[in-house]
């Protein structure tokens, strides 16, 4: 078999016990399966658990790495959404794209292979973060694709001029459209226009949506009514959806049912559901943290995100999606192996079905995206915070890791 890799002795999601090899020619994979050989060197992976690229669903590229230009010491939405929106006055292109690159970086280093990231457009930043994101998805491309979601962070119908502002974003590529229906007084009425701009340029959706801890009433609800009405099941997203935190099981089920009959997946974000919500509260903190993979095991399609990184919303992070797969699994207090290997499918196919990537796996006939993580199976991965080694792009590495080794003092 000609071929320009061959990786024996591989572990893939679902199949701990198994071992296959990986062929891959011309960017693709052409075959996965014990015994192959082939007329290049093989490269013996030693058992270790080959994913096809971590899938971040949620990242606001634009607004990372803002530490040191914006206060969060009080650690609330309201402040973190003023300091943002002041520190945004200041942005150019060239700013917007030197933090993106350099977030955009640490992902392609801990396995991402595909990203949809959040840009803000409104009237103050017009399209100048969207015109930077452009540009780092061309320029980027050999490693990750990414997908820009343009949405108004500080309202639509109470902020004069936004809609224009967003059309114009959908008019210079945006692939997809998001919202934030709790910016608007009449958040219904937020949620309509979004949908009818989707509609009239047949993009997706994603919101961000119920981000608090009352659950007396949520936007979820309509966003399903919509979806429905407007035969968008499977290509509306909801992000944050804290509320569902705080309901008892028989409620969280029935919401669970809903999302499931409209098609509407959720993007859960733990590391700022943790930071900002429950700050009310001087003892028993809730954590605020939506589990996804309850969500999951009753039918919606979910996905686990990173959301912000070093900026007031989440002043932590390093693009690592293993990082947050763990982080989620202990907060979730996650322990049974059938749902630690299911956190890992959150951040890798759960999450490619949430963005509706067809072309997504490690299968004959498909882009060969792999990274390899130093595990034998997803639990390990997840509950070790497993190193990835390295990763390819279309079958062209991108990135290595090399493992560390240790230097022990030699025989006296």
């Amino acid at each position: 078999m000609s071929l320009d890799h061959l990786f024996t002795n591989a572990r893939l999601p679902g199949r701990p016990h198994e071992r296959v090899d990986i062929a891959v020619r011309a960017g693709r994979f052409v075959a996965v399966e014990p015994g192959l050989r082939a007329d290049v060197p093989a490269e013996d992976l030693g058992g270790r658990l080959v994913v096809p690229g971590f899938v971040e669903t949620h990242l606001h590229l634009d607004k990372a790495c803002l530490l040191g230009r914006c206060d969060c010491g009080g650690g609330t939405l309201k402040e973190a959404l003023a300091a943002v929106a002041r520190a945004k006055r200041d942005f150019t292109e060239e700013d917007v794209y030197a933090r993106a690159r350099t977030a955009l970086e640490r992902a392609i280093t801990h396995g991402t292979t595909r990203i949809r990231t959040h840009v803000e457009v409104d009237p103050r930043i017009g399209l100048t973060s969207l015109r930077a994101l452009k540009r780092l998805k061309a320029d980027y491309a050999w490693a990750v694709d990414l997908e820009l979601c343009a949405f108004p962070q500080e309202g639509l119908l109470d902020d004069p001029g936004c809609e224009e502002v967003l059309v114009a974003a959908l008019d210079e590529g945006a692939d997809l459209i998001g919202g934030v229906p709790y910016t608007d007084r009449d958040a219904d009425g937020h949620v309509a226009r979004i949908f009818a701009l989707a509609q009239a340029y047949g993009v997706d959706i994603d919101f961000h949506l119920d981000f608090d801890l009352d659950p007396s009433w949520m936007r979820l609800d309509e966003v399903c009514r919509q979806t429905v009405a407007h035969g968008y099941g499977g290509r509306v997203a909801i992000g944050h959806v804290t509320k569902l935190s705080a309901l008892p099981p028989e409620a969280f089920a029935a919401a669970a049912r809903r999302l499931a009959d409209a098609g509407v997946a959720v993007t859960v974000l733990p590391a700022t559901d943790l930071f900002l919500l429950g700050r009310e509260h001087d003892h028993s903190v809730p954590r605020g943290v939506t589990p996804a993979h309850r969500l999951a095991a009753l039918g919606v399609t979910c996905s686990i995100s990173t959301n912000n990184v070093l900026n007031p919303f989440t002043p932590y992070g390093d693009c690592s999606l293993v990082r947050m797969a763990n982080l989620y699994a202990n907060v979730a207090q996650v322990a049974a192996p059938e749902d630690l290997a299911r956190c890992l499918d959150l951040v890798t196919e759960s999450s490619a079905r949430l963005m509706r990537l067809a072309d997504y796996g490690i299968a004959p006939g498909r882009p060969a995206d792999l990274v390899v993580l130093d595990a034998a199976d997803a639990a390990e991965a997840v509950c070790a915070v497993s190193p990835v080694l390295f990763g390819l792009k279309r079958g062209r590495r991108t990135f290595t890791r090399p493992a560390p080794r240790l230097h022990p003092p030699e025989a006296g």
